[in-house]
C-alpha cells in the first residue's frame, strides 16, 4: 500500500513489478466494489457487470491515451517518459479507486433504500441516483488529480512545466474516459430498460447529452432543498480539491 500512498517522487523513480502489482489490485478492487454498488439497484446482475466495467474504463482511458500523455509528458518539459507517466496517472486512480471503494458500504445501503426499479418514483430516483454518484465519483477525482499535481509539483522541473503537464492530462483523459464511459454503458441501469452488460447502440449519442437530460429531469423533480444539498456535495469536493493541493514553493537547489 505504500507504493500507493507514498507521497514522494520515488513512485516515478521506483519500477519493481510487484509495486505496479499492488497498485493495479488496489486501482481494480476498489473500482470494482464501487461498480458493483452502483449497478446493484437496478439488479444484482447489473452490479456484476459494472464491477468489470468500472476497472476496464480505467484500463481502456490510460491504454488509449498512454502513448498521448507520454508525449505530452515530454512535449511540455515535464521530465516524465512514458513508464513514468502511466506510472503517475495510475497511482493517481489508485487514490480514487481507494477512496471509492471505501465508499462502497455506504452506497451499497443506498441502493438497498433507494426506491426499486419497479416503483413510481423509479425515474426521479434514477436521476437522483445519477446525479449522486457523478459528484460522488467527482470528489474521488479531484482527490486522485491533487495527487498527482502533488508529483508532477515535485517531480517537474518548474511549476509552469507540472501545472500544463497536469491540464493536459486532465483534459485527455476526461474527453476520452466520458466517451468509453457512454460506450460501456449502463452502468447504473435504467428502470425501463432490460439488463444488458452493453447497450445495442452504445455509438449513439454522447455522455455529455445524457447529463444534461438527467439534470433537466433531477432539477424539474426533486424538491429545492435536496437540489441544495446536490450544489453543496459539489461545492464540498471543490474545496476539498483545493486544500489537498501544495501550495509549499519547492526548495531553492542552489547554495
Amino acid at each position: 500500500m505504500q507504493a500507493i500512498l507514498r507521497p514522494t517522487t520515488s513512485v516515478l523513480s521506483r519500477s519493481e513489478s510487484r509495486d505496479l502489482a499492488r497498485v493495479v489490485a488496489a486501482t481494480t478492487l476498489g473500482f470494482a466494489l464501487y461498480g458493483f454498488t452502483t449497478g446493484f439497484w437496478r439488479s444484482p446482475l447489473m452490479g456484476l457487470y459494472v464491477a468489470v466495467k468500472m476497472p476496464l474504463l480505467i484500463a481502456c482511458t490510460l491504454a488509449c491515451n498512454g502513448l498521448l500523455n507520454g508525449l505530452l509528458g515530454i512535449l511540455l518539459g515535464s521530465n516524465l517518459g512514458f513508464r513514468q507517466s502511466l506510472q503517475a496517472l495510475l497511482s493517481a486512480f489508485a487514490i480514487s479507486g481507494l477512496i471509492l471503494g471505501s465508499v462502497a458500504p455506504v452506497t451499497f445501503f443506498l441502493a438497498l433504500n433507494a426506491p426499486p426499479p419497479d416503483s413510481p418514483q423509479a425515474a426521479s430516483a434514477h436521476a437522483g441516483y445519477l446525479l449522486f454518484h457523478t459528484a460522488i465519483i467527482a470528489i474521488a477525482g479531484l482527490i486522485g488529480l491533487a495527487r498527482l499535481h502533488g508529483l508532477l509539483e515535485n517531480y517537474c522541473p518548474s511549476r509552469t512545466s507540472a501545472r500544463t503537464t497536469l491540464a493536459a492530462w486532465v483534459a485527455g483523459n476526461a474527453f476520452l474516459g466520458a466517451q468509453f464511459s457512454w460506450i460501456l454503458r449502463p452502468f447504473f441501469g435504467s428502470p425501463n430498460l432490460d439488463v444488458a452488460f452493453l447497450r445495442p447502440d452504445p455509438l449513439q449519442g454522447s455522455f455529455y447529452e445524457a447529463v444534461w437530460r438527467s439534470s433537466r429531469h433531477f432539477i424539474d423533480r426533486v424538491p429545492p432543498e435536496l437540489l441544495l444539498a446536490s450544489i453543496a456535495l459539489i461545492l464540498t469536493a471543490c474545496l476539498i480539491a483545493r486544500a489537498l493541493l501544495p501550495h509549499h514553493a519547492k526548495p531553492n537547489s542552489t547554495p
